[in-house]
C-alpha cells in the first residue's frame, strides 16, 4: 500500500489514516506532497488523485481518498490490531465521535490550524471557538467517563486518530479544555495522545522538514 499525505506540519487529514496504517502494522509507503504551493501542489498531487486532494491510499489499482474512508478499510483490511472497538456500545460512541470530527468543529480548524513547528502561544478566543471547546470538551469527557480511558473508547482506535490532531492544536494555542467547562481527565486525554510513539515519529519528522525548508 502507499498512502499519499501532504506537509507533515500541517496536514491533519494524514496524519489520522497515517496512525491508523501504523497502529495496524501494515506495510506502506509514504509519498509526501508540499502542500500550500499552489499549482506546484496540484502537479504533485494530479498523479495520484484525481481528486486535486490529500492523503490517498493506493492498494494495487484501489484508490481511497478520504480519511475516514482509508481509516475504515485498513481496519476491515487488519481486523486483528482492533481498531474499532469490539463492544457495540463503544464501537458505536467511537464512529459518532470520528463523524463529528469529520464534518464540524469549524471555528476551531479555522482559527487553530495544525502547526506542528509553532511554539506554543495564546491566540485571543472567539465565541464560536469557545463553543467548539466546549463541545470538544464535553465530548472528550463523556466518552471517558463511559469508557474509562485511558482513551476515548477504552482501547486506542481509530477515535483517537482523528482527536490526536486537535490534542496538538490544543498545545500550539495554549488551550485548556478546563477553561472551557472540561475536566482534567479531558486535558489529561490530550496530552497523552500527544505521548504516543507513532505519533512522536510524525512529529519529529514534521520539525525536522521545517528546519529544512528555513
Amino acid at each position: 500500500m502507499e498512502l499519499v499525505i501532504g506537509t507533515k506540519r500541517w496536514s491533519t487529514w494524514s496524519l489520522r489514516p497515517w496512525l491508523a496504517l501504523r497502529k495496524a502494522g501494515a506495510p506502506f509507503t509514504e509519498t509526501l506532497v508540499d502542500l500550500r504551493q499552489g499549482e506546484v501542489t496540484q502537479g504533485q498531487i494530479a498523479p495520484h488523485s484525481p481528486f486535486g486532494q490529500v492523503p490517498v491510499l493506493k492498494d494495487g489499482d484501489l484508490l481511497i481518498w478520504d480519511s475516514l474512508a482509508i481509516c475504515e478499510y485498513v481496519a476491515e483490511r487488519f481486523p486483528e490490531a482492533r481498531l474499532w472497538p469490539a463492544d457495540p456500545a463503544a464501537r458505536a460512541q467511537a464512529r459518532a465521535a470520528c463523524a463529528l470530527m469529520h464534518s464540524g468543529f469549524s471555528a476551531l480548524r479555522s482559527a487553530c490550524p495544525m502547526a506542528l513547528d509553532q511554539a506554543p502561544a495564546k491566540i485571543e478566543v472567539t465565541e464560536a471557538l469557545a463553543a467548539d471547546l466546549k463541545r470538544l470538551a464535553t465530548l472528550w469527557d463523556l466518552m471517558l467517563d463511559r469508557h474509562g480511558g485511558p482513551f476515548l473508547a477504552g482501547s486506542w482506535s481509530i477515535a483517537d486518530a482523528f482527536f490526536t490532531p486537535v490534542a496538538s492544536r490544543l498545545r500550539t494555542y495554549d488551550l485548556a479544555l478546563t477553561d472551557f467547562g472540561g475536566g482534567p481527565a479531558a486535558d489529561a486525554y490530550g496530552a497523552r495522545l500527544l505521548e504516543d510513539s507513532d505519533f512522536r515519529v510524525w512529529e519529529a519528522d514534521a520539525k525536522a522538514a521545517a528546519r529544512a525548508d528555513l
